[in-house]
């Protein structure tokens, strides 16, 4: 379809006020695109995510839906435009325009070990089928993109994601808000994700107990797995109280085995906490030096790490500084702008 002014249609499904890494990407990538592009944009989304939208972003509504009701949603698409961006794999079956996939990561194919059965099959194929179609696929780290050209012989754009713009260091009341809301201790490691095998929180919880500081849990269990014994779970954290947790913490802990991007240790460093992580190469190729790293699954070599670390205030503050530092260099400015340039880079004019 040719227009004078281009139109560029997003599938915006799993955006959720409540979500994580891909609903941040796709809430603070929608921000900024009309400022980055001279079109008309659209973003299908279910009812509860219409809100996260911003002015200049107009919405295509479709009813809730999840898992494979979604996926045949996204299957259908939304109508002609002259370019399509799935911002998390999915694309049509049917061809609308020019089509660009983001894909956040490889985990169902590197790591199947960590997923159901059934959802390993099902998002591999949405993968393969984005893969074949796609005039251009986004990475969002470097790391995803050695892996689409490894694993699956496609090449990709690199284009950075960024803490959440609401992920900055909080006020002394904030903390103490939040500290007497969830009922904190007064020192604390803090994990903040969902609980499922690549996160690998029993390596963290067991360095904890070791270290003798509490560890607290944010998100759900997912898949029949349990948070480990002796944790303090907090649920659901809303995103307005995620600065202050990070700020109220003592140590942020991540111990993935795994990661397309790493979000939270991201959003950490941005909200000036000291952060200790395995050196996931997503993490390392954005602020490993705004880290203290430490060997996957080295539960001893974690507890003596955290027990110098929470005896050394002044190593705390310098590390919490480097973060912040590092970690400020990525804006979701500078994404929008990667973006747009793909579009443009397949000859769009916008």
């Amino acid at each position: 379809m040719i227009t004078d002014r281009a139109r560029i249609v997003y599938n915006a499904l799993p955006l959720d006020p409540g979500g994580g890494g891909v609903s941040t990407y796709i809430r603070e990538l929608l921000i900024r695109m009309p400022g980055a592009v001279d079109a008309d944009l659209l973003a299908a989304v279910h009812p509860h995510g219409a809100c996260e939208l911003a002015q200049g972003v107009a919405v295509l509504e479709r009813p809730d839906a999840g898992g494979v009701r979604r996926a045949l949603t996204g299957a259908v698409g939304f109508g002609s435009c002259d370019l399509f961006h799935g911002l998390d794999v999915d694309l049509p079956i049917r061809r609308p325009g020019l089509l660009v996939s983001t894909v956040h990561d490889l985990a169902v194919f590197d790591t199947p070990w960590a997923f159901p059965r059934h959802r390993i099959f099902g998002e591999r194929l949405l993968v393969h089928h984005a893969l074949r179609r796609a005039d251009a696929v986004v990475a969002v780290s470097a790391f995803t993109a050695e892996r689409l050209a490894h694993l699956l012989g496609r090449q990709s754009v690199v284009v950075h994601s960024a803490p959440g713009s609401a992920m900055t260091p909080p006020t002394s009341e904030q903390v103490a808000a939040v500290v007497a809301r969830y009922r904190l201790p007064e020192r604390f490691v803090l994990h903040v994700g969902n609980i499922e095998p690549r996160k690998d929180v029993p390596t963290l919880s067991a360095a904890c107990r070791m270290a003798g500081i509490p560890l607290v849990l944010t998100g759900t269990a997912l898949w029949g797995h349990v948070a480990p014994a002796g944790t303090i779970g907090i649920g659901h954290v809303p995103r307005s109280d995620l600065p202050a947790l990070y700020g109220a913490a003592t140590v942020v802990g991540y111990a993935s085995r795994y990661e397309g991007f790493g979000l939270p240790p991201l959003e950490a460093m941005a909200c000036g906490a000291p952060v200790v992580s395995t050196p996931v190469p997503a993490v390392t190729e954005l602020a490993a030096d705004g880290v203290e790293l430490f060997r996957s699954g080295d539960t001893e070599g974690l507890a003596g790490m955290l027990g110098e670390l929470l005896v050394d205030d002044a190593r705390r503050e310098e590390l919490a500084r480097r973060g912040k530092r590092l970690v400020g260099r990525l804006t979701w400015e500078d994404t929008a702008r990667g973006t747009a340039e793909v579009y443009r880079s397949l000859g769009l004019r916008a």
